[in-house]
């Protein structure tokens, strides 16, 4: 493992067994100015969590032992918050798609440039630090949401937000009434050009009726716009 650190650097886990790539990838983040925690195995990498949470999370999908889908869905399971980038050779629509609705906020394919790997982990951290930036608490209907913390109250019952249900929350309530289409979702809260089909934002909204709606199946606040996207009733 390398940790090269400062006291206020965002902290990069970087999960990635080939000794070549990660060398590069190490150096070019520190470059950066994050401290980096590198691990060859998926449970070296989940084992460090109980050390600290990172910043942002970038695994590689073939590792030894449990491969990055598996320590993805640990992650994402037990710590919802932090960020993942997947780094993969599989470059099917379909692993894509497994990628994604597995949790993963964003998908890179080997080879890449380490430049575009530097852009995406900061286009992804500040996606996180503009929902962490709103203040004050949201209410409506039964429930009352500080998307600051990623923290929903609802009958006296307080669960957590994940970054994304949060991300799509913040966006959806940025424009009551509006029609929004799922492919602007896609764009704006996961920062993906939408050239793919899949049920990622979906799902999310599933997720959030549940957390939100007194009936997930006949919702009042998260509407349907079929043939389009969702829109946001207060």
């Amino acid at each position: 493992m390398s940790n090269t650190a400062t006291d206020s650097s965002p902290t990069i886990l970087l999960v990635e067994d080939d000794g070549t790539i990660a060398l590069g990838m190490v150096r070019m983040l520190e470059m950066e100015g994050y401290t980096v925690k590198h691990f060859v195995t998926g449970e070296e990498g989940l084992a460090s969590l109980a050390e600290g949470l990172p910043d942002l999370a970038v695994l590689d999908w073939m590792l030894p032992g449990i491969d990055g889908i598996e320590v993805l869905r640990t992650m994402k399971r037990e710590h919802p918050s932090v960020p993942v980038i997947m780094l993969t050779a599989r470059i099917s629509e379909q692993d894509r798609i497994r990628g994604l609705d597995a949790g993963a906020d964003d998908y890179v394919v080997k080879p890449f440039s380490l430049r575009e790997l530097a852009a995406r982990i900061r286009a992804r951290l500040r996606t996180t630090q503009r929902v962490a930036e709103r203040e004050g608490w949201l209410e409506f209907g039964s429930v009352r949401i500080d998307l600051r913390h990623r923290i929903l109250v609802r009958d006296g019952q307080e669960t957590r937000l994940t970054t994304h249900e949060a991300g799509v929350l913040a966006y959806l309530v940025a424009r009551p009434g509006q029609d929004v289409p799922r492919d602007e979702l896609l764009e704006k809260v996961w920062g993906y050009v939408p050239t793919i089909a899949t049920r990622t934002v979906d799902n999310q909204i599933l997720k959030l009726r549940k957390k939100i709606e007194d009936n997930p199946n006949d919702p009042r606040h998260i509407l349907t716009v079929y043939g389009t996207g969702y829109r946001f009733e207060p």
